[in-house]
């Protein structure tokens, strides 16, 4: 359950787009402090561009999203980079560096951005890595995990700054049952542990009815948000058919 009803986060109007192409527009939504908040829609309606708006990778058309009541895309480029500080992002493929040690990945945010020496980071990646149960995986080359494994180190570099606020793009994607399901606790065990606030990009309906609280649910050819609330009661309540056919489809799209 959500930890209370302060806003940590409020998109307000946003459309995103690229060159003249508006992918969703007018979209607006808060997500609670504390809570696990779900960005839903069929492939296509722009989930992940709507995420990317959220973490800075993408400047919104119009609109505006405030974190911590501070308009994100209205601040100069400095505070964005601190603001920034307080997002840990799960990519959907896990974006590890091949060519470093799983270790070397969590660490990577912490030579970058924090004055610890070495031993201190390297101490911290551990530390994280066994919070997502990869104890004594640090030497080991991405190449060598399993899709599992490779999502839970993705989310050991997540953790490595100690975020206020997760960002999950697809977390369950590829995974089968079982693994999903133990990403799914983890998850919970984050934001019940830790207070996280975590936003997550899913189609996958047994983690969205598992652990969402809230969530908004973005229309592919509408080009708007269409729903809101959380996944089960979407499920049990809203007539929209387009929400209506995601939420009761029997088989994963």
């Amino acid at each position: 359950m959500a930890s209370s009803t302060r806003p940590k986060l409020q998109v307000e109007g946003l459309t995103v787009g690229f060159g003249g192409t508006i992918i969703q527009q007018d979209v607006s939504f808060s997500v609670t402090a504390g809570s696990v908040f779900a960005i839903m829609g069929s492939s296509g309606s722009g989930k992940s561009s709507l995420m990317r708006a959220m973490i800075g990778l993408l400047r919104p058309m119009a609109g505006s999203i405030r974190v911590e009541d501070e308009d994100y895309w209205a601040a100069t480029e400095a505070r964005r980079a601190q603001i920034d500080q307080g997002f840990g992002v799960l990519f959907q493929s896990g974006a590890l560096w091949s060519s470093m040690t799983v270790a070397e990945n969590v660490a990577l945010p912490l030579h970058l951005l924090s004055a610890l020496d070495d031993a201190s980071i390297r101490q911290l990646a551990e530390i994280k890595l066994s919070l997502v149960g990869l104890e004594g995986a640090g030497d080991d080359m991405p190449a060598e995990l399993s899709g599992g494994m490779v999502k839970r180190a993705g989310l050991a570099r997540a953790l490595a700054l100690d975020p206020e606020i997760l960002m999950l793009d697809e977390p369950s994607s590829g995974l089968d049952p079982i693994t999903a399901r133990r990403l799914d606790d983890l998850i919970l065990e984050l934001r019940d542990g830790f207070g996280m606030t975590i936003v997550l990009v899913s189609h996958d309906l047994p983690s969205l009815f598992a652990i969402c609280d809230d969530g908004v649910f973005l229309g592919a050819e509408s080009r708007t948000a269409i729903a809101h609330g959380a996944p089960r009661q979407l499920r049990d309540d809203c007539n929209d058919p387009t929400v209506h056919a995601f939420m009761r489809r029997q088989r994963p799209q």
